[in-house]
């Protein structure tokens, strides 16, 4: 079953439970994969790597959202773009502990030959495509320049 068909359905279930922070999450990542279906160059169906790409754009808006809104000290605008997140990660694969991520690039680094940080293109590269939907951009490169420097 698609991603779409399913949120679909949860979003009929938030309806007919009124539970209004789920419903407005659930209506984002709908809204975001019809936005990625009807793209330039894009067919029907979208791959399930393209919808773990449109769930982490959405979260990441959140997270840049929320971090604004606590520095603002709008607790109540917060609060909203927390509940949202919540909602999105449901849908995305069980994200990896930084302790596991790192014991996976120690691996990945001795697979491709990479000794100095000059060799950090070839290993972000080969991770993200790897850990694609596990585990964040920014905590791969963190943990690759941490391990390569």
């Amino acid at each position: 079953m698609s991603l779409i068909t399913t949120i679909d359905q949860d979003i009929k279930q938030a309806m007919l439970g009124k539970q209004e922070a789920r419903l407005r999450g659930l209506r984002a990542i709908k809204s975001a994969l019809l936005l990625a279906r009807t793209e330039k160059g894009a067919s029907e169906d979208i791959s399930q790597e393209t919808e773990i790409k449109v769930l982490q754009k959405l979260i990441k808006q959140r997270k840049e959202s929320a971090d604004i809104y606590k520095a603002q000290n709008r607790e109540d605008l917060y609060q909203i773009e927390v509940e949202e997140m919540e909602v999105i990660e449901v849908y995305l694969p069980k994200q990896m502990a930084p302790s596991d991520v790192e014991a996976y690039l120690k691996e990945l680094i001795g697979r491709v030959g990479a000794t100095s940080v000059k060799d950090m293109g070839k290993v972000m590269g080969a991770a993200n495509k790897e850990l694609a939907g596990k585990a964040d951009g920014k905590t791969i490169s963190e943990i690759v320049k941490q391990l390569l420097g």
